[in-house]
């Protein structure tokens, strides 16, 4: 039998036309007809927003690999250019897309008495309203920009909103002009009709209904509101700074100043303004989207939240109790018997951010570390490590500086935490810490313990309500001793150790998955069966993928859940026949990392902080760690399991790179994050439940 090179272009997908790919089914959940009014326009304003992060970094790093002579082949087989020309192709097709959804959604609304209108198609009595508005809240804010040859084009901040005005003085000679549409404002205005119907105005519609008066003695010939993109990637030079927050401050504000990568136009019969701002922006024409509609359509998120929405949005949604912790007195003790699985968000966040706060005021604590990726901006988690260090305790934070677009943020923290008197440690040069991990170092009657939390998401209560993430509570001894040697590591010149449990990138991570693909082959090899279930954000790494083709080729049964970028092409004859490959949208953001391997029975599962991404793998402190509880392992299995028989929010891709819908076909209904929030409910401590359902009768049902 002929070896097949497994490098061949067509068995690999492009990393950034796959991700468009994802947004595009995020996109595709606002035709999802089943699904409430609101949170269809949500994906819209999801999709929009992702859309823009995509061009920020992705699109911009390939325009300056352009500009510099890059010719770079991916595993693709594709080019810079010819990444370029497709991204344009796919992200084109995308806003229109999104345009028709967001036309279809708002159509929807207007049966709920609920519009947005035009300045002039107002009752009087709102126009009147408008006005005041205007003269009071938006004029006084308004800077009208000239361009003439004293005043050259100005700075337009990245993914603001602006007005270009072509204008023609007395003596007939044209004229340009900008007006940037106030950030500080709100982006509509509310306003309620007679009959109780609601209307939203757009503040760019009401400043271009007043322009004239920005321009008085002259004439507006056209006027077009406009959006530019700008490259918004860091560049950090670690190796030449001493101080790296203040590198990054430096960086910071110099994203604000990046090259336009992206211009969005309303579209206008006048190509004037269009031409103008292509030729001062240096863009191509690709780089232009001409738009029927509102800019921006991030807005859509403030206007989903506001109040009396709540009837055409998603059933609120709280975290449970979670069902190996009945209530949260002696979380210490809890955790002592036996290890706690808790699964976010269908369990609250809550036991984490109580058993820090814990830590901080118990006077047994002696040190309290702790990773910080991205966390919420009123973080209680920060806060108590404050109160810890206040106390007197040893805390050490490591605070990750160069977390993409948390720079800012985390910035604010790590000057509070140095403040209340914690050690704050910004990582390891030329790597991101991306492992979330907590150790606490306890004082008890037998001695020193140590307790460790380890998770697949971050250390952020807002976000652990909407995306969905796996952690571990232990004291186990062996786990203290890994972490408290992976901290001195971070901290410190120690040597990386040789770990009992805790596997860590990128030292170590990428081989032990060759290591436990490498032993399902052995298996099958051997007359066994060999089988491996993971799930993950993102697959893209080729030596990863390659190692996944050879398991398939030797019989091994692979099933992927890869909820946004896959490099993979699964049933591929002779070379992927054995993997499938599903994709899973829903409510909540799909985030934990999950690697189960079979191992013939002796079967391992594995949570993790890390995808399999060359940036994972190669660049980022990463960790992976082992589930050992049969009770743990079989939950997660369960929840691996719904994954692949959901039939409501899945994809599976086929061999081609395309992605094709789940449908029950008559069968029951299956939805992971619907089942899993029935879990968690039913598993509950019973005291947790509202008192009409305690002391709701019990009907005995006969079998």
């Amino acid at each position: 039998m002929m070896k097949i090179d497994l490098n061949k272009p067509e068995y690999y997908v492009n990393r950034e036309l796959s991700w468009l790919k994802f947004n595009l089914r995020v996109l595709r959940e606002a035709g999802v007809r089943n699904l409430p009014l609101l949170e269809r326009l949500r994906f819209v304003a999801i999709s929009a927003s992702n859309l823009d992060e995509f061009f920020m970094v992705r699109v911009a790093g390939l325009i300056e690999q352009k500009a510099a002579g890059v010719d770079h082949v991916d595993a693709a087989g594709l080019n810079v250019e010819d990444q370029l020309r497709n991204i344009a192709l796919s992200a084109h097709n995308q806003m229109k897309l999104k345009y028709r959804y967001f036309f279809a959604l708002v159509n929807e609304l207007e049966k709920y008495a609920i519009r947005f209108s035009r300045v002039k198609d107002v009752e009087p009595d709102q126009r009147r309203e408008l006005e005041n508005y205007y003269q009071e809240m938006v004029f006084p804010v308004l800077t009208p920009m000239a361009v003439d040859a004293a005043r050259p084009f100005p700075f337009l901040a990245n993914k603001s909103l602006n007005i270009a005005v072509e204008l023609r003085d007395q003596k007939g000679e044209q004229k340009i002009a900008f007006v940037q549409v106030p950030s500080v404002l709100p982006r509509f205005i509310s306003l309620m009709g007679r009959d109780g119907e609601r209307s939203y105005v757009f503040l760019e519609d009401l400043i271009m209904e007043h322009c004239q008066d920005l321009f008085k003695g002259l004439t507006i010939v056209d006027m077009v509101s406009f959006r530019i993109t700008r490259d918004s990637d860091l560049e950090v030079e670690e190796d030449a700074t001493r101080d790296l927050m203040k590198e990054i401050e430096r960086s910071l504000r110099k994203r604000k100043r990046g090259a336009a990568v992206r211009l969005e136009i309303n579209a206008t019969d006048d190509k004037y303004l269009k031409d103008f701002l292509v030729e001062n922006l240096d863009l191509e024409p690709r780089d232009v989207y001409e738009i029927q509609g509102p800019l921006d359509l991030t807005f859509l998120n403030k206007f989903i939240d506001q109040p009396g929405m709540d009837q055409w949005k998603f059933t609120p949604y709280t975290g449970q109790q979670p069902e190996e912790l009945p209530d949260y007195e002696d979380l210490f003790g809890k955790i002592r018997e036996h290890d706690i699985l808790l699964h976010h968000p269908y369990e609250s966040f809550d036991p984490i951010v109580k058993l820090v706060s814990e830590a901080a005021e118990d006077p047994q604590v002696l040190a309290i570390k702790q990773t910080l990726y991205r966390v919420s901006g009123n973080s209680p988690l920060v806060a108590a490590l404050a109160r810890a260090a206040e106390n007197g305790k040893q805390v050490t934070a490591l605070v990750e500086l160069k977390a993409r677009f948390d720079e800012e943020n985390n910035i604010v923290w790590a000057r509070r935490l140095e403040k209340a008197g914690c050690h704050v440690i910004y990582g390891l040069m030329g790597l991101k810490t991306h492992s979330k991990i907590i150790l606490i170092v306890r004082k008890e009657a037998d001695g020193i313990k140590r307790y460790v939390h380890l998770g697949t998401g971050n250390y952020n209560d807002k976000t652990a309500k909407l995306y969905t993430d796996l952690g571990l509570l232990t004291a186990n001894d062996q786990y203290g001793q890994d972490a408290s040697a992976f901290f001195n590591v971070l901290s410190g010149y120690s040597e990386p150790p040789v770990f009992n449990k805790l596997v860590m990138a990128p030292i170590g991570l990428r081989e032990k998955i060759y290591e436990l693909v490498d032993r399902e082959i052995a298996h099958v090899k051997a007359g066994g069966t060999g089988y491996i279930a993971a799930k993950m954000n993102s697959l893209i790494d080729q030596p990863v993928i390659r190692k996944f083709y050879e398991a398939s080729q030797a019989g091994v049964k692979i099933d992927l859940i890869v909820r946004g970028i896959c490099g993979l092409r699964p049933g591929i004859k002779g070379v992927s026949e054995n993997i499938t490959v599903r994709s899973i949208i829903g409510r909540f953001l799909e985030h934990s990392r999950v690697y189960y391997f079979a191992n013939n029975g002796n079967e391992e599962l594995y949570l993790s902080s890390a995808d399999m991404m060359p940036r994972n793998l190669n660049d980022r402190v990463e960790l992976l760690f082992p589930v050992e509880r049969k009770a743990h392992i079989d939950r997660v299995k369960e929840f691996l399991d719904l994954c692949l028989k959901d039939n409501v929010g899945a994809h599976g891709m086929l061999a081609n790179g395309t992605w094709r819908r789940a449908y029950p076909h008559g069968r029951k209904r299956i939805s992971v994050q619907a089942a899993m929030m029935q879990r968690a409910k039913s598993h509950a401590p019973k005291k947790s439940m509202p008192m009409e359902q305690r002391l709701k009768p019990m009907v005995r049902r006969e079998e």
